[in-house]
């Protein structure tokens, strides 16, 4: 076992791709897989599952992710310390982020950071807010954006911007009179088909919170589907398929220029919390401590 096969082994536990991984490193295909090949024979154990679309870790490979992990960021350490100046501030930090901060709030940081930092480099994976702080937990990413708040050991959340959820409808003159005679009432949305967020993710899980809230139970929605992709979501809603609830960032836009309407959701007070979150258990690299902090000040937050 070397370092080179464990950083191939991280680089596909991390893109879920030979393909990708060989990309990343300079290296072909047969190579990274001849890397994975030694390791699986010499520990006697499957690291990865296979199938068309993706590449998995197994639960040993899961187990030896951790450990390889930590030897790759060891390795950087000592590369940043004793490397010379050339690159000893250079690290490519990973971030996870679920739907919303990654495409509503994740940007003007970037632009923020790269502006400070032109040298440094980020990786974006996006993924639910469930899949976000597993990554977190693993060490398999330097931070994390998440709506929600799951509580896993080590991790730390620093909420930096309030999400108001909508319940969007098509433009339609059923909904307008709604709107125009019950504007401040939400029990119409229990006659409505809805069309829900995937599970894990933290839209969801907060809708079925702020409903609850406004005296509505979640179990008794028409839920006729869930989707993954909020694009798709809103344009279901605008061909008249059902009602959804999401973030006003999201549906702003159309919200805006007719194609949706907009209704709040009652005693949802200011909305939920976006965080920020990163493994506390684990030393952080400077570009990731310097990225944090940009956050920080983009957002205003003191703490």
């Amino acid at each position: 076992m070397n370092l080179k096969q464990l950083e191939a082994f991280v680089q596909v536990a991390e893109g879920g791709s030979f393909s990708k991984a060989a990309k990343e490193l300079f290296l072909t295909q047969p190579t990274i897989s001849a890397h994975i090949s030694s390791l699986e024979k010499e520990l006697n154990v499957r690291l990865f599952v296979r199938n068309t679309k993706e590449v998995s870790l197994s639960n040993d490979g899961k187990d030896l992710y951790r450990y390889a992990r930590q030897m790759i960021d060891l390795e950087k350490k000592i590369d940043e310390r004793f490397g010379g100046e050339e690159g000893a501030d250079k690290h490519c930090i990973t971030i996870a982020a679920s739907t919303i901060p990654a495409q509503y709030l994740l940007p003007k940081v970037l632009m923020r950071f790269n502006e400070r930092y032109p040298d440094e480099q980020i990786k974006i994976l996006e993924t639910d807010s469930a899949k976000v702080v597993m990554q977190i937990v693993d060490h398999m990413v330097d931070v994390g954006f998440t709506g929600t708040v799951l509580e896993k050991k080590h991790c730390k959340y620093i909420p930096f911007y309030k999400d108001e959820l909508v319940i969007i409808t098509p433009n339609t003159e059923k909904y307008r009179r709604i709107k125009r005679e019950h504007p401040d009432d939400v029990d119409w949305i229990l006659e409505e088909h809805v069309i829900m967020r995937e599970e894990g993710s933290g839209t969801r899980k907060e809708a079925k919170k702020q409903l609850k809230q406004a005296g509505i139970n979640p179990s008794d929605l028409d839920v006729i589907a869930s989707i993954e992709n909020q694009e798709t979501i809103k344009k279901s809603v605008r061909q008249g398929m059902g009602i959804s609830i999401l973030s006003k960032l999201a549906t702003e836009d159309e919200a805006r220029e007719g194609y949706v309407l907009s209704f709040p959701i009652p005693k949802s007070d200011q909305g939920r919390d976006i965080n920020l979150v990163y493994n506390k258990n684990y030393q952080m690299s400077r570009s990731a401590e310097r990225f944090i902090k940009v956050v920080k000040e983009v957002y205003e937050i003191k703490k």
